[in-house]
């Protein structure tokens, strides 16, 4: 069986996606993947072993010059792509009328959520095969439902297992000392966690023996980790920009990571990186992290979750965004040992 997968972004929900192939290549192991993904996140199919193509797509850089899109030959070299072969199925994930129409250029029998099941209840007119997903789940339930009902298999019941670890499996290497990565680049002004607590909870971790470590992938993450850093730069170190695959090593250095709702540490999760991951104005009911020791912390403030991407709170508050005065850095750290101490348990 070949099929074309088709979810675009963004890197979270692309990570989310892989414990649903994983399930289908495990009941079906003769499943070809082709998929389409945003070209921005490209790397991430490249990983599991069903996926035998990547069709890079750049909607959002073709919407903003529609007329140079078409006259440079891209969108035509796009569609030539898609419609090389017939798919037995087609799958759109994502349930959006933009991924919905990408759906529409390829060959076969187009299958995704039903109109009451999809973000975007008009993309289900697109497709010959509709299904019924309860929505309020997790996001990787969600998807391996649909994928289990699309192709005909039992709904497993295993955990998520996203398939990527024989592809890291050579990366992991020996550690000269404890580290620790802070994942505090995030696109949504009221997820950023307040730098005053960084320097605090980097401080906590090199009294404990860590080396931090700080990713950044613009300017102002840049900047943002240059503070945090200059307050010890013999234990503080950045790790340069790279590729997806490059942050992945990193991560698979890190002995636990502390992050904010971000893609990365969704990355995280999926390499099976021990994680305490902090919720102000989102949830983890829907979209968190999900796998083995992974630790969601869910502020408790009145107006949180907000879901809105700047914090509207306007009472007193030491901190802003207000809500993660209810995650000072000492309850962090002490979520950080007890999570450390249940590992070494086991």
């Amino acid at each position: 069986m070949h099929i074309l997968l088709v979810k675009t972004s963004s890197l979270g929900d692309v990570i989310h996606t892989l414990p649903a192939l994983q399930d289908a290549y495990t009941h079906i192991p003769t499943l070809r993947c082709d998929w389409v993904v945003e070209e921005a996140f490209k790397e991430i199919p490249t990983w599991h072993p069903a996926v035998e193509q990547v069709i890079p797509s750049a909607m959002r850089r073709w919407r903003k010059n529609i007329k140079q899109t078409l006259h440079s030959g891209q969108w035509r070299y796009f569609k030539d792509s898609l419609q090389q072969r017939h798919y037995d199925c087609i799958i759109d994930a994502q349930g959006l009328l933009k991924s919905a129409f990408l759906s529409l250029q390829a060959v076969g029998t187009r299958a995704g959520l039903s109109w009451s099941s999809a973000r975007e209840p008009l993309a289900s007119l697109c497709y010959q095969r509709r299904y019924k997903v309860n929505f309020n789940q997790h996001a990787i339930m969600r998807l391996r439902q649909l994928f289990a009902a699309v192709l005909g298999y039992p709904l497993p019941t295993t955990a998520p297992d996203y398939g990527i670890a024989t592809y890291f499996q050579p990366f992991k290497l020996a550690k000269a000392a404890p580290t620790i990565i802070f994942l505090h680049g995030t696109t949504w002004a009221s997820k950023q966690y307040p730098e005053s607590y960084w320097f605090t909870l980097a401080g906590l971790a090199i009294q404990a023996g860590f080396q931090v470590r700080l990713p950044y992938g613009n300017a102002r993450e840049q900047n943002t980790a240059e503070k945090i850093q200059a307050g010890d730069t013999e234990h503080i170190h950045l790790i340069p920009q790279g590729s997806l695959t490059d942050m992945a090593k990193e991560l698979l250095q890190a002995d636990i990571v502390i992050g904010v709702d971000t893609g990365l540490a969704h990355l995280a999760a999926a390499l099976g990186v021990p994680a305490i991951t902090l919720y102000g104005a989102t949830r983890p009911a829907w979209t968190g992290t999900m796998g083995l020791h992974q630790v969601q912390l869910q502020t408790a403030f009145a107006c949180s979750p907000c879901l809105h991407k700047q914090c509207t709170y306007t009472g007193k508050t030491p901190v802003f965004p207000a809500c993660y005065a209810k995650l000072a850095p000492q309850y962090i750290w002490e979520q950080v040992q007890t999570l450390l101490a249940s590992m070494e348990v086991l």
